[in-house]
């Protein structure tokens, strides 16, 4: 097995592609949002993805789990879930395990290629608690509180284990979520410091940007680029097939604030702007986390 992983805009997908020839591989997407239908341009799928028939090979619940031949090679785990459904790390490791059995049994190199570090780590490293899926009703319960009101149900549940978390945790909604949703099931949380392989990859390679101002660059180009090849468009689709900016699938990245501004919240400039901010913040998170993972070599661009 092949691991391509890295901050965004860092040409992933591409390397990904030179590696399926050379290896005769098959590519995984490991992209928390490449995974929705019909968020294309705003996702940056590197594929024409209206040009390709997409294979389904099983369905699981709501995701189909199939492929899009692309040249010599395939690309799994693109649009397999519809954005009004939720897409956990939970649901993606069941996946990607499908499409790697698929892969190997036909003798070709499974490439796994995409930025959602915390779906990588569950595959490669699994957790602790990863026979507990996501409770939905709960997260939805939970959503509706502050950060302080989450923090202060972690310790009343474990105060100990409060204390151990690091400030970048206790300050994020999502992840005091998780961690109420496992100590409720009565499971310890998952340490990064008890990482510990149970997938090997042969190669386990990580993109990165050589300097901020380079980081800034390549993204800020990349998101007129996507304006240009119809982001807007794309967003003023998904609404009036009755998306909005709480449906799973739109709430990330790119699409809140164009929506912000068909809804006349923003400017275009103003969303735009963001959108940018929002993606160079990603990047700067994104290695924040990888670069604790001693086994990824990493490579500047």
């Amino acid at each position: 097995m092949i691991v391509i992983t890295g901050q965004t805009a860092t040409g992933k997908t591409q390397l990904a592609l030179d590696y399926a020839h050379l290896y005769h591989g098959e590519l995984i997407s490991c992209d928390s949002r490449q995974a929705y239908k019909n968020l294309n341009i705003i996702t940056g799928k590197d594929i024409p993805v209206g040009q390709l028939k997409f294979k389904v090979i099983e369905q699981i619940g709501n995701f189909d789990i199939g492929f899009y031949p692309y040249f010599d090679t395939r690309i799994w785990l693109y649009d397999i879930v519809n954005p009004r459904h939720y897409f956990s790390s939970f649901d993606w490791v069941r996946c990607a395990k499908i499409a790697i059995s698929e892969i190997k049994k036909r003798n070709k190199t499974p490439i796994i290629v995409g930025g959602s570090y915390f779906y990588l780590k569950h595959l490669i490293y699994g957790v602790a608690t990863e026979n507990i899926g996501p409770d939905w009703s709960l997260r939805r319960q939970l959503a509706k509180k502050k950060v302080e009101e989450l923090q202060k149900i972690i310790k009343k549940i474990n105060h100990s284990f409060f204390n151990q978390l690091n400030e970048s945790d206790k300050k994020n909604p999502r992840r005091l979520i998780r961690k109420i949703e496992i100590l409720q099931a009565g499971k310890k949380p998952f340490s990064a410091k008890r990482m510990k392989k149970i997938i090997r990859p042969q190669i386990f390679l990580g993109l990165k940007f050589k300097n901020k101002e380079n980081l800034v660059e390549v993204i800020k180009k990349r998101v007129l680029q996507r304006l240009k090849l119809g982001a807007i468009d794309e967003v003023k689709n998904l609404l009036q097939q009755g998306f909005d900016a709480n449906s799973p699938g739109l709430n990330t990245i790119g699409y809140k604030p164009l929506i912000a501004y068909l809804k006349g919240k923003l400017s275009q400039r103003e969303a735009v702007e963001q959108w940018i901010k929002e993606e160079i913040q990603y990047a700067k998170r994104q290695y924040t986390f990888m670069k604790k993972d001693e086994n990824i070599s990493w490579r500047e661009i």
